[in-house]
């Protein structure tokens, strides 16, 4: 059982470790909030990672990959929601501050965009579920559980981590410094779902 949580957790580190939205997110949360603020929203974005995660070894991957007007529409609803996002990080950089807390992200908002950030990219969702898919094939009834485990215990490590040592090193930033990272931040999430929109656009003209 030890050998398949293991398994489970490196199979985990190799597909959150990846340059992304969550980790972006995650990442710009730890820098504009105090920690106790931050440690919450990694849970938000845990409680979304691993939702997406069951999903996925489900064989949610694979229905979206089956059905075209599934995939097609969230992948436009996902792409819009992501440029929304991108375009509040970006127009936020300029009265960002460290740890400000005037203008930190509310948690209700903070709550949606962990979902957002999950969900947001059906290919990542495809990607997910081929990739647990996989290793899935392989496990027994008894050992799927514990595969299961190592998973989600390797994100929260992950996300936890990511905040915490963003945290302690952020005293040691310069306030411009959250500036370029919103500005950075959010073109890269809106460039993000932007590419997702025009690849819903382009799915749309295959069929005319």
């Amino acid at each position: 059982m030890v050998a398949t949580i293991i398994q489970g957790m490196i199979i985990s580190f190799a597909l959150v470790s990846s340059i992304g939205m969550q980790n972006l997110f995650v990442f710009n949360s730890a820098v504009s909030n105090r920690l106790s603020r931050a440690l919450l929203i990694a849970v938000f974005v845990w409680i979304a990672d691993t939702t997406l995660t069951l999903i996925a070894f489900l064989g949610m991957g694979a229905l979206i990959s089956r059905y075209f007007a599934l995939k097609l529409a969230v992948m436009a609803i996902g792409g819009l929601v992501v440029i929304w996002m991108g375009w509040g990080i970006w127009r936020s950089a300029n009265s960002v501050g460290l740890g400000n807390d005037q203008q930190q992200l509310t948690l209700k908002r903070a709550f949606f965009s962990a979902w957002a950030v999950a969900f947001a990219n059906p290919q990542a969702i495809i990607d997910t579920g081929v990739s647990l898919g996989a290793f899935r094939s392989t496990l027994t009834a008894a050992q799927a559980g514990p595969f299961l485990f190592g998973v989600v215990s390797a994100t929260a490590i992950w996300f936890f981590g990511v905040t915490l040592i963003i945290s302690a090193l952020k005293s040691r930033l310069p306030d411009k410094f959250m500036r370029w990272v919103n500005l950075i931040s959010g073109a890269i999430v809106m460039l993000y779902g932007a590419g997702l929109v025009v690849t819903a656009g382009r799915m749309i003209l295959e069929l005319l």
